[in-house]
């Protein structure tokens, strides 16, 4: 049994709910816009009662969704996702030292590619969902896939291709996949990094793959919790691999860590320009603590990460690097049909606000929702008819910090005006990452 009083991570508004519900007809306060017909899912850590947790990052997946369709919210329900893991307590590591890569808590993504509804965490291979989150089981792709897939694919929107990795503790540490619009696997490659590094995201370009290399690493005497550290005596570096194949060229860059991109982009001088979250060695140990074990109660917020944009320059081999705001952000978004390409508009969580960055003025403007109320990541969904970059909506999950409620909260991308707020029949707890599936047109 565990105890909330020694587990920071599960208390307050990163507490697991007990159980899972349906609820139909939700209460919407505004007016959703009809053309938001579909579903928002959010995957997040929520161990089930009793189940012992040593990280907040390892507990069992939940998925939150809210199915919303011609202006009304017609039902929210969560499901956590039945892996092996969930369901009979399957070790992730066997007596014999065997990995097994199904056995994994599926907790941190939540995506939808070639039909398929795949939840997702690092350590593992994806899960199936239907559209309803029922679990249909774990997806290799007709066995071709024999590493991890990270939590952070990138659909690459002129080609429709998912590009992906997964890293790993033994060699090959790090393995490059490329999956075909159809869904088929149609390219891995192994890529040489100096060691087994918590990889959690990447970037793309229309030309290139850029790389995390950075100095948090594996730790086998921390297994049975999150097992990695920081190391100190590891070097950081980004890495500019060719898509189209060939040799990574790597830059050093000062020592930092970086969870989330925002997005990649060749200049028009051929530089790569990338716009990321970073956190300073300090900063990274505040979090890593908080989430960890040393106490916690937001998730944006915790450690100071700032938005940050590096320039490499590929003819000269120099790294420019810029803090783009002081204040402290988590999740960036974009829209995702300009992933790889220039985007002049990122979004991110903050503690009590939504921020939104013009990265070409330099400058940002925020919702302020009160220093009672959470918010998460928040999922850009452009308008239909859109001509502008930001014509569209921000879905977040927003919540009450006394543990009141939650509520899906739409905001007008273009000014963060409030367009609508559905409540939700219970408080989700904080989580990851999430997605808006449209219905087919």
């Amino acid at each position: 049994m565990t105890d909330a009083v020694t587990t920071p991570w599960l208390t307050g508004l990163l507490a697991p709910v007990p159980d899972e519900i349906d609820a139909y007809d939700l209460p919407i306060d505004g007016r959703l816009p009809p053309e938001l017909t579909g579903r928002y899912f959010r995957n997040g850590p929520n161990p089930p009662p009793g189940r012992a947790s040593g990280h907040w990052f390892v507990g069992d997946g939940m998925v939150h969704g809210v199915r919303l369709r011609d202006g009304r919210a017609e039902w929210y329900r969560n499901r956590w996702v039945r892996t092996p893991r969930f369901t009979v307590g399957a070790p992730f590591v066997g007596a014999d030292g065997i990995v097994d890569l199904g056995a994994v808590p599926a907790n941190t993504h939540v995506i939808s590619h070639a039909d398929r509804i795949l939840a997702l965490v690092e350590s593992g291979l994806p899960y199936e969902l239907t559209p309803e989150l029922a679990t249909v089981g774990s997806c290799d792709f007709g066995g071709r896939l024999t590493t991890a897939m990270t939590a952070h694919p990138k659909r690459d929107p002129r080609t429709g291709e998912l590009l992906f990795f997964g890293y790993g503790f033994t060699p090959p540490y790090l393995t490059y996949h490329r999956l075909t619009a159809a869904g088929e696997l149609a390219e891995s490659r192994v890529v040489e990094v100096g060691g087994p590094t918590m990889m959690h995201d990447f970037a793309i370009t229309e030309r290139y793959v850029v790389w995390l290399d950075l100095p948090v690493v594996f730790d086998p005497a921390l297994l049975g919790r999150m097992p990695f550290r920081w190391d100190g005596d590891y070097p950081a570096r980004l890495g500019v691999m060719p898509r189209a194949g060939g040799a990574v060229r790597w830059f050093d860059i000062d020592p930092c860590y970086v969870f989330h991109v925002g997005n990649a982009y060749e200049d028009s001088r051929g530089r790569i320009v990338l716009d990321a979250v970073r956190y300073a060695p300090e900063d990274f140990a505040a979090i890593w603590t908080g989430i960890g074990g040393g106490g916690a109660d937001t998730v944006a917020g915790t450690g100071a990460a700032h938005l940050h944009r590096w320039v490499l320059d590929l003819e000269s081999g120099r790294v420019g690097a810029t803090r783009r705001d002081d204040r402290d952000v988590e999740f960036p978004t974009h829209d995702d049909e300009r992933t790889g390409s220039p985007s002049r508009f990122l979004y991110a969580a903050a503690d009590t606000a939504i921020v939104k960055y013009d990265v070409e003025q330099g400058n940002s403007t925020a919702c302020e929702l009160g220093a009672d109320f959470a918010p998460g990541e928040a999922v850009f969904v452009p308008a239909a008819d859109a001509r502008g970059e930001d014509e569209g909506w921000l879905l977040t999950i927003v919540s009450d910090r006394g543990g009141r409620g939650s509520e899906l909260l739409v905001l007008d991308a273009a000014d963060l005006s409030r367009t609508a707020s559905v409540r939700l029949p219970r408080r989700v707890p904080a989580g990851f990452h999430g997605s808006w599936i449209a219905d087919a047109r």
